[in-house]
């Protein structure tokens, strides 16, 4: 029987508790200051070393982007964007080990007006983020949002790809290398800020298209379409071949989820691989993909990387609002208890592949509206049974569609999107508020079916 009286306390050994000041895992000479995850302590100088080579190795290893080729850097002005700016900094200066040998460029997206943010306040974190651009020294544009609407339908297209093949990687590094390379890593210097064209119309309408979705999820997945819509568009008039984005492993461990919730299961190894090649000649890259948040945290703290704080719909918000912002918020309180659960997610990505067209298909037709993923197999651009031109009553198979132009319906553009862009357009008050350039290619596209149909029986198959 157990006494109050009775001790044990002599027999048991205490353990001892791990000391504070272990020494970097690297050098093992100088005190670790940043502890990653358990057994990666290091100092100030191997944790600089280490971030810098993984931003390198991720681009050398994967050889997606070539000598000499124009980069754009999508920088939201958040942790990681800024980190990655960064990175292609020490990457180009005169000090560094192994240069990097492609040509960057600096775009913002303001979307201040889809937040019904004031002038004032949207001015002041330009201003800020313009210090920031200048002291880099490369190009930047400053684009807001309400541009989307008057994109050409172009946009959404898919265009010749220009990626060169691996193999010749080398043959693009020799020609580099014959030409100045001074020259080559200075472009013309060419800062663009169209934030002072913004007319208090475009805003206007911005935010009617914002509030015709009636559940947060569906207006951050259009809210997404549309800034890549413009990062494309900026990216093709200014000449750039790439679009590099500041994705870490921990946002994209949430995007992997919160595709597959949101039925874009499909689109998975697109959504979170290194490269995406979805629109051809613009190829999105995501060099911080390697990097988790505290990671890319800790960095931006000990070496001084300046980030401004920019609201985005996820701001100051309900746990449960969105199924985007309850997934991240999932992954980030299970990461807590059980540190692998990032990478196991994230690792999970790199073994996805879809088996649904390739991605270098530039058939347009067979790829969504929005999104331009793939469509799925059972998916076809349908047709309807009558045309709706004002003086045009018969059936299509009768006499044809007459030449009036239409505004397409809901159905119409429903037939267009893959499955989880069908959830966001089903979510919409009315399908008119979409840009003019969707409703366009939407137009274009079932006109071009139709046609097809029609001579279905004079063409040779494939």
């Amino acid at each position: 029987m157990c006494q109050v009286t009775e001790t044990y306390h002599d027999d048991m050994k205490q353990d001892e508790l791990p000391s504070e000041s272990k020494k970097c895992v690297k050098c093992k000479e100088v005190i670790a200051v940043v502890a990653i995850k358990a057994g990666d302590k290091y100092c100030r100088g191997c944790f600089e070393l280490c971030f810098h080579h993984k931003f390198r190795a991720t681009l050398g290893k994967n050889r997606v982007i070539f000598p000499g080729e124009k980069v754009l850097l999508a920088v939201s002005g958040g942790p990681s964007s800024s980190s990655m700016l960064r990175q292609v900094q020490e990457g180009l200066s005169p000090n560094a080990h192994k240069k990097l040998r492609f040509m960057p460029g600096i775009i913002y997206i303001d979307e201040g007006g889809a937040l019904d943010q004031s002038l004032h306040e949207r001015q002041q974190t330009v201003t800020k983020l313009e210090d920031i651009f200048k002291a880099s020294g490369f190009p930047y544009y400053i684009v807001p949002l309400e541009q989307v609407l008057d994109l050409p339908s172009s946009v959404i297209t898919m265009s010749p790809s220009s990626q060169q093949k691996a193999s010749s990687y080398k043959a693009s590094l020799d020609d580099f290398i014959r030409k100045d390379t001074c020259s080559q890593l200075t472009p013309e210097q060419k800062n663009y800020t169209s934030f002072h064209l913004v007319q208090e119309l475009q805003t206007q309408q911005l935010r009617q298209l914002i509030n015709c979705f009636k559940t947060l999820t569906a207006k951050e997945d259009i809210l997404s379409n549309l800034r890549q819509h413009l990062l494309v568009h900026t990216a093709r008039c200014e000449g750039y071949n790439k679009l590099m984005l500041g994705d870490n492993c921990t946002r994209l461990a949430a995007k992997l989820l919160v595709s597959v919730s949101l039925g874009r299961g499909a689109q998975v190894s697109q959504d979170t691989n290194i490269s995406d090649s979805r629109y051809g000649d613009i190829i999105s890259v995501r060099p911080m993909r390697d990097y988790s948040a505290k990671e890319i945290a800790f960095y931006n703290h000990i070496f001084n990387v300046p980030s401004v704080f920019s609201p985005n719909l996820n701001t100051k918000i309900k746990e449960k609002a969105s199924i985007q912002h309850l997934t991240e918020t999932f992954i980030n309180k299970l990461q807590v208890d059980f540190p692998c659960t990032v990478s196991t997610v994230y690792r999970t990505s790199e073994k996805l592949q879809t088996t649904c067209m390739s991605s270098s298909c530039t058939n347009t037709r067979d790829r969504c509206l929005l999104c331009m993923c793939s469509l799925d197999s059972s998916q076809g651009t349908t047709t309807e049974n009558f045309c709706k031109g004002e003086h045009c009553e018969t059936s299509v198979e009768e006499r044809g569609c007459c030449s009036v132009i239409r505004v397409p319906n809901s159905t119409d553009v429903t037939s267009l999107l893959c499955y989880s862009c069908q959830l966001t357009i089903k979510d919409m008050s009315s399908v008119d508020c979409l840009p003019q350039y969707i409703l366009l290619e939407a137009e274009i596209r079932q006109r071009r079916s139709r046609m097809r149909d029609e001579i279905t029986d004079f063409l040779l198959d494939d």
